[in-house]
C-alpha cells in the first residue's frame, strides 16, 4: 500500500505569492509521481490558485472543512459540491480547531463526513483526545465515541471512502510530541474497532498520523505497523521538510 501524506496546516495562513513559490516547490520535487501520494488541503480563497497550479500533475488538493447541508441560506458556508467545482478530491473533517474553536460535535462531524462522501469527496476524519482525556486514560472511549457516530451516520461503506487521521490534540503545537509508539497503540486500536464490523475493510483503510510529523521523526512513525502516512502539520508550510517527509514516507 502505498503511504499517504496530506498537507492540512495551511489553516489561516497563506498568500498568492507564498502559496506559489511553496506550491511550485512540491510541483517540481513530486508533481510527476513517486513512492507516496501527496495531497495539499488549502483555505477557501485558495483553491482556484491550487486548482490552477497542480492539475495535471501527480499531486492532489482539498480543503479543511465543509458545510454538512447541500445548498440552502446558509450564508458563508461551503458545499461539498462547490468543493468539487474546484477539483478538490479531499475535505479534513472533524480536525481538532474545529471541534473545540467552533464547537463542533460528533454528531456535527458525522454530518460533514456523510456530506463529504454524497458530494464525491474523499474525506479525512480526524479524530484525537485531548491532554486531560490522555491524562485520565479514557483516549480509547474519546476516540471510539467519536468513530461510532460516523459508522452509526455513514455506515461502514461510507468509511469505505475516507481516510482516518489520528491526530493528539495533545501533541500539536503544544511542544509535546507522542512516541511512535503511543501513536501506533491508537491506531491499532482505531484499525481493532473497525475490524469488528468489517477485518477486510479495517486492513486496507489508511490511518494517518497528525501528531507534530517532522522529518526528524517521520522514518520511525512511518515504521509501526497501523501508521500507513501522515497528516502533515507545520512542517508542511516549509518546502524542505515536506519534502523530507516525503522522502521518508518513500522508504
Amino acid at each position: 500500500m502505498r503511504r499517504k501524506l496530506v498537507a492540512g496546516n495551511w489553516k489561516m495562513h497563506g498568500g498568492l505569492a507564498r502559496n506559489r513559490a511553496l506550491l511550485d516547490s512540491l510541483v517540481q520535487a513530486v508533481g510527476t509521481g513517486g513512492s507516496a501520494d501527496c495531497a495539499v488541503c488549502v483555505p477557501f480563497p485558495y483553491l482556484a490558485q491550487t486548482q490552477e497550479l497542480l492539475k495535471g500533475t501527480a499531486l492532489t488538493w482539498g480543503a479543511q472543512t465543509l458545510s454538512e447541508h447541500a445548498q440552502g441560506a446558509y450564508t458563508g458556508e461551503v458545499s461539498a459540491a462547490m468543493l468539487a467545482d474546484f477539483g478538490c478530491r479531499y475535505v479534513l473533517v472533524g480536525h481538532s480547531e474545529r471541534r473545540s474553536l467552533y464547537g463542533e460535535g460528533n454528531e456535527t462531524v458525522a454530518a460533514k463526513f456523510v456530506a463529504a462522501v454524497q458530494g464525491g469527496l474523499t474525506p479525512v476524519l480526524c479524530l484525537g483526545e485531548t491532554l486531560e482525556q490522555r491524562e485520565g486514560e479514557i483516549t480509547e472511549k474519546v476516540i471510539a465515541a467519536q468513530l461510532d457516530a460516523v459508522v452509526q451516520a455513514a455506515g461502514m461503506n461510507g468509511l469505505a471512502k475516507a481516510v482516518i487521521a489520528y491526530e493528539p490534540v495533545w501533541a500539536i503545537g503544544t511542544g509535546r510530541t507522542a512516541t511512535p509508539q503511543q501513536a501506533q497503540d491508537v491506531h491499532a486500536f482505531i484499525r481493532a474497532r473497525l475490524a469488528e464490523s468489517d477485518v477486510a475493510l479495517a486492513q486496507r483503510l489508511q490511518i494517518l498520523y497528525g501528531g507534530s510529523v517532522k522529518p526528524q521523526n517521520a522514518v520511525e512513525l512511518f515504521g509501526m505497523a497501523d501508521i500507513d502516512g501522515g497528516l502533515i502539520g507545520g512542517a508542511a508550510l516549509v518546502a524542505e521538510d515536506f519534502l523530507a517527509i516525503c522522502a521518508a514516507a518513500a522508504k
